[in-house]
């Protein structure tokens, strides 16, 4: 297998060549842009011989750079140093250490188990239950750390031996594994969608939110799958026995129940039937079992005072706008909004004895040119009724302001809180002592790092913090986390610093190294070459997106995300502009892109963080099989994200725009 990598790594690294060489040769002169597409493929082919990506970028920049200065070192230590500062001056880059020492800390703490087991016992219902437990232990741990190596080698030790025992297919199992695993790739905290972010100049905190949806349509992709499979082959995905699915009761709870199928608010309630149970345990059990309906009548209470409430003000300043200039006069400083200036100062009436006044109504001729209409000197009140009109008008439009303030509660609102109702409403119908110990263990392992997942994320998307606050307070409860269950101690806490500024380290001196290579290559005119052939090519804006997806997924085999994120999309950023082309939106296409990349065989990273700690029977082709349904669905999730580009813009939308 190593023989086919390296074949595959040489005939790559040659049509590189080969390519390079061919537009040398076709052109008519040589010209500093065609240097710098030499520099281009000099960079691709040397990371893919094993150099350092970081430093292998500042050396071709600052050797191309001297090229293009005429060997003057001095110009170019000056944009060497000018670049580095830029780039390090960026505050976005301060979120990449702590959110990935949160990642860490999370790791640590070993949750992964806990939570495994109580969410493959919650799901043993659904065909492929280990599978759909698989995904969705995937999914949130994913979410939690970011890091795929991490989620893919630990549920790898977990996962796999379960499945395999449970007579799982093997390319089934290993798919499951490897896809949810990269989910960590596009879904928030995502420190790609960082990179991306500070790279090609788009928000961060949008960038967070546009994912989000695209996020849990590839998750919910991924369940549908296995559970149709499971459903038309249950002989690769055998449901779960009778055995497995047994969940031992404490012993007060035993005494409590006939059996684990009882239900578990009568049980409670009846009181204890055995003078062994303190009352304690019940009022105990008692409020947990109440804890879901609290939850939900809080978020619905807070949430419909929220989406009801309309400002008095705003109302009655929208009714004032179609009063008449009269009756706002009228009104005085009474009714409030726009009034006339006091008496006492400011512009007042010009004095009566001077200046220009009403002419008296005796000396006006009837019939001059600034008479008054027929039938206007008829009732002597008749000029202050419009007047007293638009004073009550406006005087009944404020109470009816004041009393506009409650609106009715929106379709979606209902909607939602109609299927939570439906949810909490099973979860009592059908709550059995068993049921009640499944939902215990999920309060201990899962809806701990879902809180800590939607904090962060919370805080971000609504505007409560920045992306830097947001991964501080990220990493704070990190660490809580870990010390709640125990696992904080010096040697974790030294381990995931460690780890954090090795990985913290990598990034920054990848956007050194970018900086000044995207500097060499917009100094040799590399990206005006570029952009002159794409925009010769005349092409449409489904092609173009086309055309640069189909570059970035060939890239995403002999490169790491970092180094096609820091390398080219600096070349492509500037292309979109001319095709209309959203930034955020490109910057979503890449993140599942890159996601399907490190899926897809011959060089699927998670594949080998896979085989690495599997079982020797367990082969890198059997591997490779079961991610090919994987990369198709994210294939089709690409589709569909370009079909409605709203699934990832509606919320960016809705919030910012």
């Amino acid at each position: 297998m190593i023989r086919r990598e390296l074949w595959f790594g040489l005939s790559f690294m040659a049509l590189i060549v080969i390519g390079a060489s061919a537009v040398l040769l076709s052109a008519d002169t040589i010209t500093n842009g065609h240097l710098g597409l030499l520099m281009l493929s000099l960079v691709v082919v040397a990371i893919m011989l094993g150099f350092p990506t970081a430093f292998t970028l500042m050396g071709m920049g600052m050797l191309f750079t001297w090229l293009a200065y005429d060997r003057d070192w001095h110009r170019t230590l000056d944009l060497m140093v000018q670049a580095a500062y830029k780039t390090m001056a960026n505050d976005v880059l301060i979120a990449v250490p702590l959110f990935v020492f949160m990642g860490y800390l999370v790791e640590r703490a070993n949750l992964i188990e806990s939570l495994f087991k109580s969410l493959h016992l919650a799901l043993a219902r659904l065909p492929g239950a280990l599978a759909v437990a698989t995904l969705v232990t995937c999914t949130i741990f994913a979410t939690a750390t970011g890091i795929v190596g991490a989620v893919v080698t630990l549920m790898g030790l977990l996962a796999l031996p379960a499945m395999l025992r449970a007579g799982y297919s093997v390319p089934l199992a290993a798919g499951a594994i490897t896809a949810g695993g990269c989910l960590g790739i596009l879904i928030p905290p995502s420190v790609l969608l960082i990179v991306y972010g500070a790279t090609a100049g788009v928000s961060v905190v949008q960038l967070y939110a546009g994912a989000f949806f695209p996020g849990l349509m590839l998750a919910s992709l991924y369940v549908v799958y296995v559970i149709v499979i499971a459903r038309l082959k249950p002989q690769w995905a055998p449901p779960l026995s009778q055995a497995e699915r047994v969940v031992p009761l404490p012993p007060l709870s035993q005494r409590l129940a006939d059996s684990p199928a009882a239900h578990a608010v009568v049980g409670l309630l009846k009181g204890r039937r055995n003078a062994g149970v303190p009352f304690s345990h019940v009022l105990r059990q008692l409020t947990i079992v109440a804890m879901p309906g609290l939850i939900f009548l809080l978020l619905a209470g807070f949430s419909y005072k929220a989406v009801t409430t309309v400002e008095a003000q705003a109302r009655y300043d929208i009714e004032e706008i179609g009063a008449t200039r009269s009756g706002r006069a009228a009104e005085g400083a009474s009714a409030g909004g726009l009034q006339e200036p006091p008496s006492t100062g400011g512009l007042q009436e010009p004095p009566a004895e001077g200046g220009l006044q009403e002419p008296p109504p005796g000396d006006a001729p009837s019939s001059g040119p600034l008479a008054e209409p027929p039938g206007a000197s008829g009732a002597p009140g008749a000029s202050a009724a419009p007047a007293e009109a638009a004073t009550a008008s406006a005087a009944a439009a404020a109470p009816a302001a004041e009393g506009a303030s409650v609106r009715a509660a929106p379709t979606w609102w209902w909607v939602t809180f109609a299927i939570f109702g439906a949810m909490v409403a099973l979860f009592y119908l059908f709550l059995s002592f068993a049921r009640l110990e499944i939902f215990k263990m999920l309060l201990a392992s899962f809806f701990p790092l879902v809180l800590l997942i939607l904090s962060v994320l919370g805080s971000i998307v609504l505007g409560l913090a920045t992306p830097t606050e947001a991964a501080a307070m990220g990493a704070l409860g990190g660490m809580l986390l870990a010390a709640a269950y125990r696992r904080l101690n010096l040697a974790v806490l030294k381990e995931s610093v460690f780890l954090t500024a090795k990985t913290s380290a990598m990034v920054c001196w990848l956007f050194v190294g970018s900086a000044i290579f995207s500097a060499a290559f917009a100094l040799l005119g590399g990206q005006a070459l570029v952009e002159q052939w794409v925009l010769g090519m005349n092409l449409t804006k489904v092609q173009f997106l086309v055309l640069s997806q189909v570059i970035i997924f060939l890239l995403g085999w002999p490169l790491e995300w970092t180094e096609i994120i820091v390398i080219f999309m600096p070349i492509f950023i500037p292309l979109l502009d001319d095709f209309g082309v959203d930034p955020l939106f490109f910057g979503l296409l890449v993140a599942m892109n890159l996601q399907t990349a490190f899926l897809s065989p011959p060089v699927a990273m998670a594949a080998f963080y896979l085989k690495g700690v599997s079982p020797p029977h367990v082969t890198l082709n059997q591997i490779f099989l079961g991610m090919m349904p994987f990369m198709g669905i994210q294939v089709l999730a690409i589709v569909l994200l370009y079909v409605w580009p709203q699934i990832g813009l509606w919320l960016p939308q809705l919030l910012y725009k």
